[in-house]
C-alpha cells in the first residue's frame, strides 16, 4: 500500500536579495529516516545576510554549502541550518520527540534519524533554535585554549560573540570583556553576566582576543587589544568581502598570532576525542541555562520570512537571533 503524501512549504533565496516561499510534495520517510514538523527556525544573521546578498565567493560554494541545502549558490538556493521540530513519523525512540536539526526554514522534512539531535526535556524548544550557534561557540573556545586567570576579550557583540564570552567568564579567574560598537548590546551582557565594554573604552592586554564582528574595524579593534605574543582567533566569515588587515604597526613587534576558526570541523586540540554528535551533545546541555533567552530578540510568522530575511540583510538594527514561528 503506498503511503501518503506530505506537503511542505519552504523558503527559497530565488534571486540575490529576494525570497519566496515554495510548496514541495516530501516522499514517505525509509526506515532509517523520520518526518519532522518544524515548530521553529533561527536566523544565522551574518551567514544568512551574506547568502541572501549573492556574497558567497565562487571558492566557496562547496565549502558553504549547508547540510540539508537544496539548489546552488547564488540561487536559487534553499539555506539555513537551525532547525527546532518534532518527530511525526519514524523510530518508536523518537516518535513525538521534539529534535534539533541542521536543516533550512521550511514547515516538513524528511532526514536520516542520525542527523537528529534530541532536545533534553529541560531546554524548551523556542531556546534550542540557539544550538548551531552555541556549537560554533564552543568550537571558537576550543580553538582559543584560554586558560585560568587569562584576559580575554571578545570583540562583536553578535549571538556567537556573546555565548563566546558568556562560555570565557565561567572559566575560573578569568577576565572576560564583550566588546562592540553599539552600546545597545549591553543589555545582552548584562543578561548573560558578562562586563561590556564599548570599543574606545575596552581594556589593553588581552591574553586572548576573540574576533565575531565580521568588519574589518572590529578585527583592527582586535589586534589593538592583544598583548605581547597574544592570540586573536578570526571567527568571523567575510563571504566575498575583502576587509583590510592592519598588520603595520605593532604586529609583528609584539608577536602576535592571527588564527581562524571554523565550526565544520571540530577544533584541532579536541578532535582526536570529540565528533560532532559528542559536540552536539554538550550543546544541548549548556542550552538549559535561560539567560540565553536574552539572545533571541524578535520573532516573526514563517510567512513572514521573505520581507523578515529582507531587511535584516539590509539594515538588522538590534537584532542578535531572530526566531521564525511556524
Amino acid at each position: 500500500m503506498t503511503k501518503p503524501t506530505v506537503e511542505a512549504r519552504a523558503f527559497w533565496i530565488a534571486e540575490p536579495k529576494r525570497g519566496e516561499i515554495r510548496s514541495e510534495t516530501l516522499r514517505a520517510p525509509a526506515p532509517d529516516e523520520a518526518l519532522v514538523r518544524t515548530l521553529y527556525t533561527g536566523i544565522s544573521r551574518g551567514t544568512e545576510a551574506l547568502v541572501f546578498n549573492g556574497k558567497v565567493p565562487r571558492s566557496e560554494f562547496a565549502r558553504m554549502r549547508a547540510p540539508f541545502q537544496a539548489g546552488e549558490f547564488p540561487a536559487p538556493v534553499k539555506y539555513g541550518y537551525s532547525n527546532v521540530g518534532v518527530v511525526e513519523q519514524g523510530p518508536p525512540a523518537l516518535a513525538g520527540r521534539r529534535v534539533f536539526c541542521l536543516y533550512p526554514h521550511q514547515t516538513r522534512y524528511v532526514v536520516p534519524v542520525a542527523a537528529l539531535h534530541a532536545v533534553p526535556d529541560d531546554v524548551p524548544p523556542a531556546r534550542a533554535v540557539l544550538a548551531a550557534n552555541v556549537e560554533t561557540a564552543v568550537n571558537v573556545l576550543w580553538d582559543a585554549a584560554p586558560r585560568v586567570g587569562d584576559r580575554i576579550a571578545v570583540v562583536g557583540a553578535g549571538t556567537v560573540g556573546c555565548v563566546v564570552a558568556w562560555l570565557a567568564a565561567r572559566i575560573i579567574g578569568a577576565e572576560v570583556e564583550l566588546v562592540d560598537i553599539d552600546e545597545h548590546k549591553d543589555a545582552a551582557a548584562r543578561a548573560l553576566g558578562v562586563p561590556f565594554r564599548v570599543a574606545r573604552a575596552a581594556s589593553r592586554d588581552a591574553d586572548v582576543v576573540v574576533h565575531t564582528s565580521g568588519s574589518g574595524a572590529g578585527l583592527a579593534t582586535s589586534l589593538e587589544l592583544a598583548a605581547v605574543e597574544a592570540t586573536i582567533v578570526e571567527a568571523s566569515w567575510y563571504g566575498d568581502d575583502a576587509p583590510a588587515v592592519p598588520l603595520g604597526g605593532a604586529f609583528h613587534s609584539r608577536r602576535l598570532t592571527l588564527k581562524s576558526s571554523q565550526v565544520g570541523a571540530v577544533a584541532a586540540p579536541q578532535r582526536a576525542r570529540w565528533s560532532h554528535a559528542r559536540r552536539m551533545e554538550l550543546v544541548m546541555r549548556l542550552l538549559a541555562s535561560a539567560e540565553l533567552d536574552a539572545l533571541v530578540t524578535g520573532e516573526s510568522p514563517f510567512e513572514e520570512l521573505p520581507a523578515v530575511l529582507a531587511r535584516l540583510a539590509a539594515s538588522p538594527g538590534y537584532t542578535l537571533t531572530h526566531r521564525i514561528a511556524y
